[in-house]
């Protein structure tokens, strides 16, 4: 059986806030101790991988370096394609054409353009596995944007390529929705959390994936899940313990039966998931101030033996 760290693409999206870029960084470090040299990369106008690995952000299109094995890039879709214009415009300064009317009605004009352009960005690092010895990678993890978005970098190969059908960007559709749509060479990871919003969300991904490219999710991750501490009877054991007049005893239990009542409600929505033909792999909540690189280390080691 196929290892999912055997393909060179792994596309990691979901609803926004509930926790792709950590899990996308997980996946990473885990392909790294596995022996793949790994990039992840960051769609947008962000660099969070580089602050989280203590490291000063890179600018767009530059490759990091995070740890051995592991690098990371961002890719911000308006620069790629005024990056693209430029090229093909010669001499014409990014700034000036940056200003002028006609980046602004070729991106509103070309349905398609930046996303298809970015993914070609990344379907040149996954070509790069071909050059081992010249700093290529074995796999790429795309951080991609929340749902929306993400489904249209995916449909931005068919999108485009119905308009333009020749020129250099035009001949690379072929060979993205090949990789795309080839479950050998790409899987399609969605990070949840354990909420009715975001469930529905991913259940919405799946159904979109298949009519769009044939494909299905490999795994929904759900992230932040609450232990179930308390059986029925130990519940109605600290509810009766409670009934004195102490204040303290009043709220612990208040607080216990709050935190069964949520655990309960995440383990339906899992339930929702796991009625679906895709790998559902729960990670616990994080306690703590903040979500740091020994953490997401600590999901990585999780994530190693669910995936």
């Amino acid at each position: 059986m196929q290892s999912i760290l055997d393909r060179k693409l792994l596309f990691v999206t979901g609803k926004g806030g509930v926790g792709k870029t950590t899990m996308a960084a997980a996946i990473g470090i885990m392909a790294a101790r596995a022996g793949r040299r790994t990039i992840v990369v960051e769609v947008g106008e962000q660099s969070q991988l580089t602050r989280l690995f203590g490291l000063p952000p890179a600018a767009p299109g530059i490759e990091a370096r995070l740890q051995a094995g592991l690098s990371s890039i961002t890719i911000d879709p308006d620069r790629a394609l005024l990056e693209w214009l430029q090229a093909i415009g010669g001499r014409i300064s990014g700034r000036v054409l940056a200003s002028s009317g006609t980046f602004q009605y070729f991106a509103a004009a070309a349905p398609g353009a930046k996303e298809l352009v970015s993914m070609v960005k990344i379907w040149q690092l996954t070509r790069s596995a071909r050059r081992r010895g010249a700093g290529g990678y074995d796999l790429v993890v795309v951080d991609a944007p929340a749902t929306g978005h993400a489904l249209g970098l995916l449909r931005s190969p068919q999108t485009f390529g119905a308009i333009a059908r020749v020129g250099p960007i035009a001949g690379h559709t072929a060979e993205v929705q090949e990789l795309l749509g080839d479950p050998a060479l790409s899987a399609y990871l969605a990070v949840a959390l354990a909420s009715e919003m975001a469930v529905t969300e991913a259940l919405e991904l799946q159904d979109a994936l298949n009519g769009q490219l044939a494909r299905n999710l490999e795994a929904v991750i759900v992230n932040s899940l609450l232990p179930r501490r308390f059986t029925g009877a130990e519940l109605d054991r600290v509810t009766r313990l409670a009934e004195s007049a102490d204040a303290v005893a009043l709220a612990a239990a208040r607080a216990a039966r709050a935190v069964h009542e949520r655990s309960r409600l995440q383990h339906n929505q899992m339930a929702r998931l796991r009625r679906r033909s895709f790998e559902v792999i729960g990670v616990p909540f994080v306690w703590g101030s903040r979500l740091d690189l020994a953490a997401v280390e600590g999901i990585s080691t999780r994530l190693a033996h669910k995936l």
